[in-house]
């Protein structure tokens, strides 16, 4: 038997793109050159108008050509809308990564970074679906009627609607929702977490995950105590203590464990799901912190004065809901969020919750004597 393997060239000769693809092993096949259009030499791009000519001689090549073709129509459905969105064709940006959403079997990763980008210039487009006149592509039929496919589908593979971006009022970026959270008991209101979602049967954005996140161990106390953040962030634990460290939780499904780690070492935790993650050190009973994790876009943290505002929201109707550390219960009520923005919301949450009596190890048992910690 021989065996085979893909074998990719690509140069350019005097301006001209040269692009080599072919199975080791089966007659090599050299696609034509293909001259840039006219886009691509003005701005470098290479444009969806270059075709793919690869002949299709044996079995590989054809299965070759097949995967060629759907990662081309990938890289322009992505690249393309993020062109767009650059220039502020939020029409055509909106369009492309719509389609790249629709495209069975698309990877988790470039869903959960696309999805969110989408529902935005899905908005600032004006949210309504557009039709898109434009040149046929002088690409191979099989990708053109992919494009068409993807374009025309009205459902994601497993036959539900992708969520259509909220349509805004006047601002395309939304508005702000202020006020003032009180109680929390002898904790006070610092620290709220308030998030809100839509209930007026629109679809509540998926959240980007937030970047440069980090919850320090400092004179053995997690700063910030308590830490809001989207679904997929990564947060970085930094030890800047003189001593080690060793950051757990046992709270499922975003349980983790760092293990030992000294001073000026650091771990990082990506939270995928949503809700509250109880922080605590192996080594210092007394050091507690808290990680909340929310699956919308629209959410702020008190101050410990109880200030908040909650940014770029569109207008519609929202169940404001919070968590405090103190609360038995999350408290929630509902708004109606217009063109303006809601300034003076009050907020209030129990301090009806104890401190935490039983502190437990990483394995969940009662804690040792630390003696000198």
């Amino acid at each position: 038997m021989v065996k085979s393997a893909l074998v990719q060239r690509v140069g350019r000769v005097g301006g001209v793109v040269v692009v080599m693809l072919f199975v080791e092993g089966a007659p090599r096949v050299t696609a034509a050159p293909v001259q840039p259009t006219a886009q691509a030499a003005a701005s470098g791009w290479p444009g969806e108008e270059m075709p793919l000519q690869l002949a299709v001689r044996t079995p590989q090549d054809l299965a070759v050509k097949a995967l060629a073709e759907r990662q081309y129509l990938l890289f322009n459905l992505l690249a393309g809308g993020k062109q767009a969105y650059d220039a502020g064709n939020f029409v055509v940006a909106a369009t492309k990564w719509e389609a790249l959403l629709r495209l069975p079997g698309l990877d988790a990763e470039t869903d959960q970074v696309i999805r969110p980008l989408a529902a935005y210039a899905r908005a600032r487009a004006g949210g309504r679906a557009p039709t898109l006149s434009s040149p046929a592509p002088k690409s191979p039929p099989s990708i053109t009627s992919a494009v068409s496919a993807v374009s025309a589908a009205p459902a994601e593979a497993d036959g539900s609607a992708i969520p259509a971006a909220p349509v805004v009022g006047r601002s395309s970026a939304g508005v702000t929702i202020s006020g003032t959270v009180t109680g929390g008991g002898t904790l006070g209101p610092g620290g709220t977490v308030l998030w809100m979602k839509r209930v007026d049967g629109q679809p509540t954005p998926h959240p980007a995950p937030a970047r440069g996140k980090i919850m320090s161990q400092r004179n053995k106390t997690f700063i910030p105590r308590v830490l809001a953040v989207p679904v997929g962030t990564k947060v970085d634990f930094r030890n800047e203590d003189d001593l080690f460290h060793n950051v757990f939780s046992l709270s499922s499904p975003n349980d983790f464990d760092t293990g030992l780690y000294k001073q000026g070492g650091s771990h990082s935790q990506t939270f995928r799901k949503a809700g509250v993650v109880q922080i605590l050190c192996n080594i210092h009973s007394s050091m507690i912190g808290y990680v909340f994790v929310v699956d919308t876009p629209y959410y702020s943290q008190a101050d410990a004065s109880g200030a908040f505002a909650i940014k770029n929201v569109p207008p519609g109707q929202y169940d404001i809901e919070t968590w405090h550390e103190a609360s038995m219960k999350s408290s929630k009520q509902r708004v109606t969020v217009g063109s303006e923005s809601l300034r003076g919301l009050a907020v209030k949450v129990s301090g009806d919750k104890a401190a935490p009596v039983f502190i437990p190890d990483k394995s969940g048992k009662p804690r040792q004597a630390h003696l000198g910690y």
